[in-house]
């Protein structure tokens, strides 16, 4: 820049590339915007998700590289990620459904896709069947020739309902429909791809950041050609992912191996004493041989069964919300997959709106109370959950 005035070259400062060397950690390109020489290649750009940057909305070479690590994590051929977990659901089901069209979905689901999917039923008269997530024949009893999407969750929220993967999306081979599958609860224990999904949607705020410091999503596409599709509607819906959280999220992504086996022992561990305790009629995780799917998650989670249980009080709703606001250690609080234990009870909380028989249909107890297993000492937590329990008998 030289020969310009100081007024110019302060706008335009060196941009410096690595040469020689290469960066060990994933670099934050925090700045929105990337010029050309040509413009062809400018006009290229628009063309899809793997082509140069241009403007961060439509990609960004730090979001870029949360995407690749994960569509490699879930065998994927490509992904997207976005502002949150709702952005990454949203994305899809918005990109891939019309007015008219048939939903299938298990009952037990996330309250923010229940809630988006009865919106798109009053919206856009998309329909939506629930069934169990118990039997395969369900799902082929509701097939109809305008289904389009299959919705499941690995493990469910809250109940840790396992889904048959395989079963399930066998189910509706050849039948035009997408499965979806929400992996939140299992990244590394389980791969939906491999068991016939054609979409996995994260919410990366979860395990995969997994240090309560970031909000985003991410969807991983088995079709190349189905992730095109999405990332077009996705740029126009505007749930991109921020640079900054998506670093932030690479950055955990590098401790989870370790968290996440860490989290599935000490869950085995709490529910294995919490079946023994008195105040407690009922354990809701899938790592014990009582759990109703506990066969399938066998099979499905061969290296763990997460870090999410839920168990039943004897006291009903009333105890659920006193043990919850007993905790010390424990924090009451509506995440999970953090490195701190959270604990939740969904009948005064997140599923407050629900009266005791749309609960009961869910499978939600109101005595029904879901931990998020953290990374404390095991007795730490035991001793803080006791005394909880003491004030809620």
């Amino acid at each position: 820049m030289t020969g310009h005035h100081p007024q110019t070259r302060a706008v335009h400062p060196p941009v410096i590339a690595p040469e020689g060397s290469r960066p060990m950690a994933v670099p934050i390109y925090q700045g929105h915007l990337f010029a050309f020489d040509a413009a062809a290649d400018l006009a290229a750009a628009f063309s899809g998700p793997d082509e140069a940057f241009f403007y961060a909305r439509m990609g960004n070479p730090t979001v870029r590289s949360l995407e690749r690590a994960v569509a490699e994590l879930e065998g994927g051929a490509g992904a997207f990620a976005t502002s949150s977990g709702m952005g990454a659901i949203n994305a899809v089901l918005m990109a891939m459904l019309r007015a008219g069209d048939h939903v299938i979905a298990q009952t037990a689901l996330y309250g923010g896709t229940y809630a988006l999917l009865n919106d798109l039923a009053d919206r856009w008269g998309v329909d939506v069947t629930f069934v169990t997530g118990d039997d395969p024949a369900e799902v082929r009893d509701a097939l109809r020739p305008d289904t389009r999407i299959l919705y499941l969750e690995t493990v469910a929220n809250p109940t840790t309902h396992v889904t048959d993967l395989p079963a399930f999306t066998e189910a509706v081979r050849g039948a035009g429909v997408l499965t979806v599958v929400d992996n939140t609860f299992a990244p590394l224990l389980c791969k939906p791809i491999e068991h016939g999904a054609d979409v996995v949607v994260h919410s990366t705020t979860k395990y995969l950041s997994g240090h309560g410091d970031v909000i985003g999503g991410i969807a991983v596409f088995a079709d190349p050609d189905v992730h095109h599709r999405v990332w077009h509607h996705a740029l126009d819906l505007g749930c991109t992912a921020d640079a900054f959280a998506a670093w932030l999220t690479v950055r955990g992504m590098a401790t989870m191996p370790m968290r996440v086996a860490r989290q599935s022992a000490t869950a085995l561990d709490l529910a294995r004493r919490l079946a023994g305790h008195p105040s407690v009629t009922r354990v809701h995780y899938p790592g014990l041989p009582g759990h109703p799917q506990h066969e399938v998650a066998r099979r499905l989670l061969p290296d763990g069964a997460g870090g999410v249980l839920a168990f039943e009080l004897a006291g009903g709703r009333d105890a659920g919300r006193v043990f919850s606001e007993a905790v010390e250690l424990i924090s009451l609080g509506p995440s999970l997959g953090n490195i701190a234990t959270l604990v939740m009870h969904p009948a005064s909380t997140s599923h407050r709106q629900m009266d005791a028989a749309t609960l009961a249909a869910a499978g939600i107890a109101e005595g029904l109370v879901r931990l998020s297993v953290g990374l404390e000492d095991p007795d730490d937590l035991w001793a803080d959950m006791t005394q909880a329990l003491d004030k809620a008998a």
